[in-house]
């Protein structure tokens, strides 16, 4: 009775690791180990690109750091992702199902911040289909569109706001010296009290000229700072 236990015991064990064997079998026949490793690689180096191109062609006030690594954390996260579900009709449909009640209220700055994220999301996607030529082809293309767009075509001038402290003579002074020196300007507001009065002026500068040095010589001028600003939109 004992033996017949005992050999009963080691049939059950074996056809259980034969099953856990068949297993483990099935899941890395479609998605080795190997493969893996060449998506996560890959996604690394892709995500380091998209991040390089947004720190270099970033016009804001404030650079972030965080959020260019997320922009490759996107891409190292969504390939593994989709190389799990592209093979499981089932597990993509879950997948879809639970991404969707997923709501990110995080608010964006710069609408061209969504733009990096969608960009990091569809590398991901080729990536984890293993579209590896696709994908380098897909990376080099945006990045030397958007350079393009950054310093060729679509760019403009730093804006600055010129905040000048003054007494009211010098007013005329202060306008013709702006119109010497600073092409586009814009009036953004003008105070004037009884000690004296104050003018901001928004300013693009092509170069680093020193402006606010050659406002503080005209005589009446009690002091003037330049700020960097973002305006949205070119406004």
């Amino acid at each position: 009775m004992e033996t017949n236990n005992l050999l009963s015991g080691v049939s059950s064990l074996l056809k259980s690791n034969t099953s856990l064997n068949e297993y483990f079998a099935n899941q890395f026949s479609s998605l080795t180990p190997w493969k893996i490793i060449i998506g996560i690689l890959a996604a690394v180096i892709v995500g380091l690109i998209i991040a390089f191109v947004y720190k270099r062609c970033y016009r804001g006030v404030l650079y972030s750091p965080s959020f260019a690594m997320t922009l490759m954390m996107l891409t190292l996260i969504t390939t593994p992702v989709v190389m799990c579900i592209k093979s499981d009709i089932a597990l993509s449909m879950g997948m879809v199902g639970a991404l969707s009640i997923v709501r990110f209220r995080t608010a964006v700055k710069d609408p061209m911040d969504t733009a990096y994220m969608f960009w990091a999301l569809t590398m991901g996607i080729l990536l984890g289909a293993e579209l590896y030529p696709h994908a380098l082809v897909v990376v080099l293309g945006i990045s030397v569109v958007i350079f393009l767009m950054t310093f060729v075509k679509l760019r403009n001038p730093n804006a600055y706001l010129l905040v000048i402290h003054y007494e009211d003579y010098a007013e005329q002074d202060i306008t013709q010296l702006l119109r010497r020196t600073v092409k586009q300007r814009r009036l953004r507001s003008k105070t004037v009290t009884r000690s004296g009065a104050e003018m901001t002026v928004e300013v693009r500068l092509d170069n680093k000229q020193d402006l606010v040095a050659s406002v503080l010589n005209i005589e009446g001028v009690h002091d003037a700072t330049l700020v960097a600003c973002q305006t949205e939109a070119g406004a």
